[in-house]
């Protein structure tokens, strides 16, 4: 039986780059002959993006207001759950993931049977490798999932991953908000769930502006330090 697969993407100001990522997406989909939905949640955009994904293939969320990264993605995986899709692999609308390396994350999952499938920058270290300071916090979060976890995660802050319906479950239930890609390991590793890594190829982003500055990367790592901690605490130690 063919997998339905529904490609979120979350959206914020991102007219210059959404055609793109949607028409990439569908493209690969007729390709490779994956049955892909693109759904694109515009998280309340300023810019012309809810007008620009109106004419585009695509399934069209708009947020009434905006509901950061976190609650953009919650949406789309809400939508996954409620009609059927049996994974949904989550993509930003910036340009960043290209839609080529799409079926290897597919693949992966479905052939090592993984609830979840991290596509990474950094097994093969190809392609755009972001700033250093945003390496050395992937690496801090690296040790400290190690740590806590006792697993290895290379690219813990990859928004360029796959879950299947058992985790659609828990995450339209739960996800977290404002920074939610590392914090969701320790939810998915805490419920058991077999997570797995790719390596893929990144580019630089498209349009928009990135929500994390370089000076901003030193208050990311201690915000989101807490929120693991805070996470692991919360599921590892109550009744």
């Amino acid at each position: 039986m063919t997998k339905r697969i529904a490609a979120i993407v979350p959206a914020y100001n991102e007219e210059t780059a959404i055609e793109a990522v949607v028409t990439g997406i569908n493209e690969i989909a007729k390709s490779e002959q994956l049955a892909i939905d693109v759904v694109v949640v515009n998280d309340c955009s300023k810019d012309r993006t809810a007008m620009v994904i109106a004419g585009l293939p695509c399934i069209a969320l708009n947020l009434p207001i905006n509901l950061g990264i976190g609650g953009a993605v919650q949406t789309g995986f809400k939508y996954a759950l409620q009609n059927g899709y049996d994974y949904a692999i989550q993509v930003d609308g910036d340009g960043q993931h290209p839609a080529s390396e799409i079926p290897k994350i597919v693949k992966a999952a479905v052939d090592n049977s993984f609830d979840v499938v991290i596509g990474s920058r950094f097994i093969s270290n190809e392609g755009f490798q972001s700033s250093t300071i945003r390496r050395v916090g992937i690496s801090y979060f690296k040790w400290l999932n190690r740590l806590l976890l006792g697993i290895i995660v290379n690219d813990s802050t990859s928004g360029f991953r796959l879950i299947n319906r058992e985790v659609l479950k828990v995450v339209a239930e739960y996800y977290p908000d404002e920074y939610p890609e590392p914090e969701a390991i320790v939810v998915y590793s805490l419920k058991n769930f077999k997570i797995g890594e790719v390596a893929v190829t990144m580019k630089e982003r498209q349009g928009g502006v990135s929500s994390i500055g370089t000076f901003a990367s030193i208050y990311y790592m201690l915000k989101v330090t807490l929120a693991i901690i805070f996470t692991f605490t919360r599921m590892k130690f109550r009744k």
